[in-house]
């Protein structure tokens, strides 16, 4: 029988961060047979997906003269402007198509407040308007996770790290992840997940 105890969280596995898509990762598709075998591992599983609209707050599109991957400040913070993507009801916002997506329990939707993004599966970036995945994890009766996903080092990092502070046992499987790598994000997620006392694993 599987640990009802221990859930995996898919990161946003959608269109537009695999190749080809608005904001590619490198090989984002290549760990899509991995996160599909590990569905049938655990016996409580979560997809995230990115869900913003057109006019958020995110988009460089939507700051005069501002270019992709700058950065801006927000109310809540440093704020990363990105180029359009998974906006709702697009395909780039569908899961990729060879993502098993029916043995889900659950799929949370983040980033759907125009003036706020999210990184974290729990938390939009404020660190403090929640999704509501801790209290369905908690009622659920889980307290270890696995998560698996695109970006390692923005989504990923951001959910595991909350998702350790809020007193669930982490593992970051890397081979199931990809990462952007932007300025050397990746190395800096990692440290900062080690540090939150998230396990880190191939």
């Amino acid at each position: 029988m599987r640990d009802t105890s221990h859930a995996l969280i898919v990161i946003d596995v959608q269109n537009d961060f695999c190749p080809g898509g608005a904001l590619a990762v490198a090989e984002g598709d290549a760990i899509i047979p991995r996160i599909n075998t590990l569905m049938g591992e655990f016996a409580v599983k979560v997809l995230t997906q990115d869900w913003h609209p057109a006019d958020h707050a995110s988009f460089a599109a939507n700051h005069d003269g501002a270019a992709p991957f700058s950065l801006t400040e927000m109310p809540y913070g440093p704020q990363v402007l990105w180029p359009t993507h998974c906006v709702q009801g697009t395909a780039g916002a569908a899961f990729h198509k060879e993502l098993r997506t029916d043995p889900a329990d659950l799929i949370i939707r983040k980033g759907f407040r125009p003036s706020i993004d999210s990184y974290s599966a729990f938390f939009e970036n404020d660190h403090e308007t929640p999704t509501g995945l801790k209290g369905y994890l908690k009622t659920r009766g889980v307290t270890d996770l696995t998560l698996v996903g695109l970006a390692t080092d923005f989504c990923v990092a951001y959910s595991a790290i909350d998702a350790a502070k809020l007193g669930f046992a982490v593992t970051v499987l890397e081979g199931a992840c990809r990462a952007i790598d932007l300025d050397g994000s990746l190395a800096a997620a990692r440290d900062d997940m080690r540090a939150a006392g998230v396990r880190l694993e191939a």
